[in-house]
């Protein structure tokens, strides 16, 4: 009984922890060859990392400019790669969010950096 309190607990005190980190939404661009560029966005969702990876490529650009990609690749870098699919991680990590807010905690597995867009564009003048 008393193992599976301290189990219990230090998985709670895991999943409070990593509910603090913090982890950048986007990146600096990379200049590649043919005035290409090449940007990397995270985030918990793979749309939040698409719209991260758009702003820092609009950032790039600057306000003359516009962002034309060429090339998009979004991928799932969290904890259950390739332990589970797709949609078996999306319902643990939904399980996963209801028993942090029952405990009151608020947290769930996935992280900041679950999801990674690379995006690679040229900036053409408005």
């Amino acid at each position: 009984m008393k193992k599976n309190i301290a189990i219990a607990g230090a998985a709670a005190l895991t999943l409070l922890l990593s509910a603090c980190a913090s982890t950048p939404s986007n990146s600096l661009a990379i200049q590649k060859a043919d005035n290409q560029y090449e940007v990397t966005g995270i985030g918990k969702t793979a749309l939040i990392a698409k719209n991260n990876a758009i702003e820092a490529a609009a950032k790039t650009c600057g306000s003359k400019a516009t962002a034309i990609v060429s090339d998009e690749k979004t991928e799932y870098q969290g904890a259950l790669k390739g332990v589970v699919s797709d949609e078996t991680g999306k319902m643990i990590q939904a399980a996963a969010s209801v028993l942090g807010s029952i405990s009151g905690t608020n947290s769930g597995i996935n992280q900041d950096s679950d999801y990674q867009t690379i995006l690679t564009f040229s900036c053409k003048a408005k």
